[in-house]
This record gives structure tokens, sequence and C-alpha cells, in this order.
């Protein structure tokens, strides 16, 4: 083995000494008390329920402290652990009244659903707005990397990416959802109901990094319906409300309110 070899594999055991792993585990632990305190019942049984709660929320404290712990090792920062964790357990009730308009819009939508059951236990774009509005929590806290890291996790399982830093109103409906991708400075209003393929990004960032922190993914207003496919990109994009948009729609400017646009619309401006 050569001494370059040598010096390479030295400098990674050097930085396997520094590493301090975040354990898939306790994420995924995290994930799922979050997810029975908020359906207490859909995924476990509940054989006390005078302890039930109490023993899921201790649960999910000591998930996020450890994994607050790890993040601040990893990225050696120092974060109020405490605080942090008792803030996002402040935040459970809204989460929850959020996920339920969520869920009556999806069900008052969808004709082929059965029952809000079948939404909770069964929809992938249902399950991917509950780690959305976990994440969202998590990043408005500051926290850093899990809030990503629970929409990486939810994209992997749904093939629905959802940035944290996204900000989505209540009634929100991703119906299908494969292929749904929703940049970081996107801004959604009330009653927003999307189909599969549907992409709200950002124009060519051939500035790249230097682009953190400006308004680069378009702003969808109340009660606007995108179907699949579609494509909407620019941070001055804005989609009035109550306008529908057709499937494999192109747009990059503003579309004014009560408007219907379709694929052929677009090809007439270009």
């Amino acid at each position: 083995m050569s001494q370059t070899v040598e010096h390479w594999l030295s400098f990674k055991k050097d930085r396997l000494n520094e590493m301090k792993m975040i354990k898939k585990e306790v994420v995924q632990d995290f994930i799922q008390s979050t997810w029975e305190i908020l359906f207490p019942g859909f995924s476990d049984e509940i054989l006390d329920r005078n302890t039930y709660f109490e023993l899921k929320l201790n649960a999910l404290k000591r998930n996020l402290i450890l994994l607050i712990h790890s993040i601040e090792q990893m990225l050696k920062i120092k974060l109020d652990t405490n605080a942090l964790v008792e803030e996002f357990v402040e935040q459970l009730p809204k989460i929850d009244e959020e996920l339920g308009m969520d869920l009556e819009a999806i069900f008052d939508g969808d004709p082929a659903s059965n029952s809000k059951t079948e939404i909770i236990l069964c929809y992938p774009g249902f399950y991917a707005i509950f780690m959305y509005r976990i994440a969202h929590k998590l990043s408005k806290l500051d926290i850093p990397l899990l809030p990503r890291m629970l929409s990486e996790e939810a994209h992997s399982r749904t093939g629905i990416d959802i940035h944290p830093s996204a900000t989505i109103g209540h009634h929100f409906f991703i119906d299908h959802g494969t292929g749904v991708v929703i940049g970081e400075t996107t801004c959604i209003g009330n009653y927003v109901k999307i189909y599969q393929g549907v992409t709200l990004g950002a124009l060519s960032l051939k500035d790249g990094h230097k682009l953190k922190g400006t308004k680069r993914h378009p702003t969808i207003l109340d009660h606007v319906t995108i179907y699949s496919e579609a494509s909407i990109f620019g941070g001055e994009t804005i989609i009035g409300p109550n306008v529908t948009i057709g499937s494999n729609a192109f747009i990059t400017s503003s579309v004014p309110a009560n408007s219907v646009i379709s694929k052929a619309d677009e090809k007439k401006k270009l």
C-alpha cells in the first residue's frame, strides 16, 4: 500500500473518531412515537388509556433529546435541548389541528376514499403531509439537519419531496402524489390540491448557493388546483386564488385569479 493511501486512510480514521452518527432507528422511533400520539390506536394497541399518552410523550422526548445531542456533536454546535424539546411538544396540538384539516380536505375531495381511517393508514399523500408538518415545526425551531432527514424519509417512502421550510396552509391535499416536488421557499395557501408529478420549483440556479435565503420558488394562493405533471417555477411567480392549472403546463410567470391554464395556453404564450 502506498504512503498516499496510508495517509488518506489515517485521515479517514481520525474523522471517524470525531463523528457521532445519528442512528436511523432513533429517527424511526421519534417518527413512530409522534405518529402514535397524533393517531392513537392506528398502529399500536392501547393497553392502558390512563398511561398511554404519558408513555408515548416520554418516548418522543427521549428520542428527540438523543437526536439533538447527536446533531450537536456532528455539527459541533450547542443547542438548548430541553427548551427545544418542550417547544416542539407545545406545537403538537397545532400539528394535530392542521392534520385534521388536511384529513378533512382529502376525505371531502376524493370520492375514492371510503373513510378517514383509510386515508390515515393508506394514503401516501397524507403521510407525506404528516411528515412535513412535523419537519416544518422543527425547522421553525431552527433545529438543523433533522427536518431534512424527516423530509427525505417521507420522500423515500412516498415519492413526495416537500422541503421542510416550505410554507403550506390548511386543508392541503396531495392526490396520488408520486413525483411531487415542493421547493424550500414555496408558499402555498389554504384549500390547495395538487396531483402527482407536480413541481413547484426554482428557475435556473446558475448562481447556486449564493441564492440561499432568496425567494426562488412560486407562491400558490387559496383554492388552487394543480393537475398532474404541471411545473411552476420562479420566486416571482404567483398563482392567484381559484386558479386551475392543467396537466403538463409549464409556468414561469404569474397567473391571475379565477383563471384556467392548460398546456395549450402555455404554448400560445411561447
